[in-house]
């Protein structure tokens, strides 16, 4: 159905302006120009009357397989691999639910999270966009090396890629250094050498596809940035000399501050003690990091590390009210939230409301620039609307989409 949304404020995904209409035609942004101009429109109206309409948002890092629980790898090692696909299919529909419309799994178990993303992205159900890493390739011994595909050495890392890129991975992702939630490992230590990083990165590219780093100390993030990353993951420990690098070659920062605000909020409800320990240690650091990257004018996408402790899928949208608050603009936030992930994820037709992009858009009360909770905060949510269709959001949206479930292709 012909759709035009009128009434309120539009950001397109660089800018918010005042007196403009959005036509949706079969799933895209058909036309988008002043409402004036849309006068004898006859079809179906939806009055954005003091709201805004925006880009959905886009999630450039989150986890499938983990669901927030305090432990999410004892409790992920406690599923069979049916109970783990079917939670994970959950997890991105509450994802679409609080206005995510794309999202990268930056790590899943065994490619069980392939599934669900083969599943939504053929139409068969619904659910965000999804690109995916497969397994994540770390040191022995390294960060994630529970569950990721350990590799050590040039020839054993580029083997490991093109396992990835065999099994289906629309993205890689090598561990440059250790982590929070890995017992053992210093954040800080650089986990693979630059050859070794480079090697990866090289085979990756050779097949099209783009390498995303968990990099939290300054070695590790120069390795991989000088490896050929498009992402570093994090970037706690990064120094001005790591951000002029990042810079020159157009490197994104992911930050995931949404990972940290939550073992923080959370650290007696269960968290391991090493992980309570060390995110103590590091998030004060990680702060300073993304305030210094963003005042450089480095480019920044969003990323929530959704998964982790009570760090929960549906709740993407509270990173960016954590990126306001070390000092990025609202509208800045947004940018990186929409038209920056996009730009990231080589997603070209999505991330802003311009003719011919899919009508991946969200509605929101009031205006997000002034007051970022009002996109941050799902409550304040009206609607999402993926490839034209429209949801209710907030609390209804789940037994909506749900609703939807083999039904999109008669729609």
């Amino acid at each position: 159905m012909d759709t035009l949304y009128a009434g309120g404020l539009v950001f397109d995904g660089e800018n918010s302006v005042a007196g403009q209409a959005v036509l949706v035609v079969d799933g895209r942004v058909a036309d988008y120009g002043p409402a004036a101009q849309f006068d004898g429109f006859a079809g179906k109206r939806v009055d954005t009357a003091g709201a805004t309409l925006l880009p959905g948002l886009i999630d450039c890092h989150v986890h499938l397989c983990s669901g927030g629980e305090a432990d999410p790898f004892t409790a992920q090692s406690k599923l069979g691999p049916g109970e783990l696909v079917m939670r994970a299919l959950e997890r991105a529909q509450e994802s679409l639910a609080g206005g995510t419309v794309a999202l990268r799994d930056c790590g899943g178990k065994d490619y069980l999270e392939f599934a669900v993303r083969d599943a939504i992205n053929q139409g068969r159900v619904a659910g965000p966009t999804i690109r995916a890493v497969g397994r994540m390739i770390c040191m022995t011994g390294g960060h994630g090396n529970r569950i990721g595909r350990v590799a050590d050495g040039v020839d054993e890392v580029v083997k490991a890629v093109r396992e990835q890129i065999h099994a289906g991975s629309d993205w890689i992702k090598i561990m440059a250094t250790g982590g929070v939630m890995t017992p053992g490992v210093n954040p800080e230590d650089a986990h693979y050498t630059a050859a070794e990083m480079a090697a990866g990165v090289a085979e990756g590219l050779r097949f099209k596809r783009k390498t995303a780093s968990h990099a939290q100390g300054a070695e590790g993030i120069l390795n991989a940035v000088r490896g050929g990353v498009a992402s570093i993951e994090h970037g706690i420990f990064m120094t001005e000399g790591c951000v002029a690098e990042m810079l020159a070659r157009g490197v994104y920062l992911v930050p995931t501050l949404a990972a940290v605000m939550n073992i923080l909020r959370y650290k007696d409800q269960g968290i391991p003690k090493y992980a309570v320990e060390k995110t103590e240690r590091v998030s004060e650091r990680h702060r300073q990091a993304v305030t210094m990257f963003y005042k450089a004018g480095g480019r920044i996408a969003m990323g929530t590390d959704a998964g982790t402790p009570f760090n929960r899928h549906g709740e993407n949208a509270m990173e960016l009210a954590y990126m306001v608050d070390v000092g990025m603009s609202a509208a800045d936030a947004i940018k990186a939230s929409t038209a920056a992930a996009a730009d990231l994820l080589d997603m070209a037709d999505r991330g802003r409301v311009a003719k011919g992009a899919r009508a991946d858009l969200l509605i929101v009360d009031g205006d997000p620039t002034r007051d970022i909770r009002k996109v941050a905060d799902k409550a304040n949510h009206r609607a999402v609307i993926k490839d034209g269709v429209m949801y209710q959001s907030g609390a209804k949206a789940l037994p909506e989409i749900a609703g939807r479930i083999g039904r999109l292709a008669a729609e």
